[in-house]
């Protein structure tokens, strides 16, 4: 059963979403960008859909002035006071014990830097936005990705040799490779120090997305996380059999057995 929900956030009104399940066990679904909850491709819909029959509550959200929601839009950066709402409601509507948050790219950034704050007790982080671009190109990580495989493919060989090449943005990325950057960004670093405490941790990536490889790039403590790769282009997880991918992530985060589990090493 699915039905809308609406909570209090900070003086305002978020509107939600709640899939109904029995279980004890619940998942938080929070949205990247200004992405409205059903997701793109009502991805997020489906997912939720998916991840209820199986026994498991889903409730996914509209922040603080994005579609249903009121307020003002501030970013990812000030979702703190959203997420902890949207996980207290969900406990509230459900009466889970235990609850797994997911976000895709800057939502999976909120909630490494504001999980604690919510009493999640796992996540799932889809595409980590961690590097920010210079300009309207994208990180040198993703531009050397993109170089290396128009270098690969005879059809771009031709679309050089007959004039098919923007030259002015290829010197602008050459450029961009080419100047030293910090290995450790503001926002890396904030990352890091939210999944510092330990909270059991899945990085999902598609491998061949501009985010995915600039995070890997910058990524240097692998060992706090589990990283699990899907050969897939698209950020949002379109392609044909990336939604049973994602889908089948987290229902094994889901039931895993916590109790089991080993806790990342903490930082040093």
């Amino acid at each position: 059963m699915r039905r809308l929900v609406t909570f209090p956030c900070a003086g305002e009104t978020l509107a939600g979403t709640l899939d109904v399940a029995s279980g004890t066990t619940g998942l938080l679904i929070v949205s990247g960008g200004n992405e409205l909850r059903i997701g793109a491709h009502r991805g997020q819909a489906l997912l939720a859909a998916a991840i209820a029959a199986a026994g498991y509550p889903v409730l996914r959200f509209d922040r603080r002035g994005i579609g249903d929601s009121t307020g003002r839009n501030d970013g990812f950066r000030s979702s703190a006071p959203d997420i902890a709402a949207a996980a207290a409601a969900l406990r509230e509507q459900t009466g889970i014990t235990r609850m797994v948050a997911f976000g895709n790219c800057d939502a999976a950034t909120a909630l490494a830097l504001f999980h604690a704050q919510a009493r999640i007790d796992r996540l799932v982080l889809a595409n980590p936005w961690i590097v920010e671009p210079s300009g309207d190109l994208p990180p040198p990580a993703a531009i050397r990705a993109t170089y290396a495989a128009h270098l690969s493919s005879p059809a771009e060989w031709k679309r050089l040799l007959t004039g098919g090449v923007n030259f002015r943005r290829l010197a602008r990325g050459l450029a961009t490779l080419a100047r030293r950057r910090p290995r450790q960004t503001d926002l890396t670093r904030a990352f890091t120090a939210g999944l510092s405490s330990g909270t059991p941790t899945d990085i999902l990536l598609a491998t061949r997305d501009h985010t995915a490889v600039a995070f890997l790039d910058a990524w240097h403590l692998r060992h706090l996380t589990a990283l699990h790769h899907r050969d897939s282009d698209s950020h949002s997880f379109a392609r044909p059999g990336d939604a049973d991918w994602l889908r089948d992530r987290l229902l094994d985060a889901l039931s895993r057995d916590w109790a089991a589990a080993t806790a990342p090493p903490a930082l040093r």
